[in-house]
């Protein structure tokens, strides 16, 4: 039987890698905000003004921008859930 563990030491720059993946996390979490505000505007004035392909454009960016944000938020969850997972295989 093998058995082989995560190894956070085995190459330099490990930790580095890590706040930089973090800080990722976090600028996607912003622009996903940022997204969600643009799109709640662009919904607003595209039932202001009556355009329902707009209003549409903005409900769309409304719901991806949430499920950005869902899954940067969730990304360490999914990935410990595949790697808890994958060990039971």
């Amino acid at each position: 039987m093998i058995d082989i563990d995560p190894n956070s030491s085995g190459l330099p720059g490990i930790e580095q890698l890590r706040t930089i993946v973090g800080a990722v996390m976090t600028v996607g979490l912003i622009l996903s905000v940022l997204a969600l505000i643009v799109s709640a505007i662009v919904w607003a004035y595209g039932s202001n003004s009556s355009n329902p392909h707009l209003a549409g454009r903005g409900k769309t960016g409304l719901l991806i921008s949430c499920g950005a944000a869902v899954i940067c938020g969730a990304a360490v969850a999914l990935v410990n859930f595949g790697w808890s997972v994958g060990q039971q295989v």
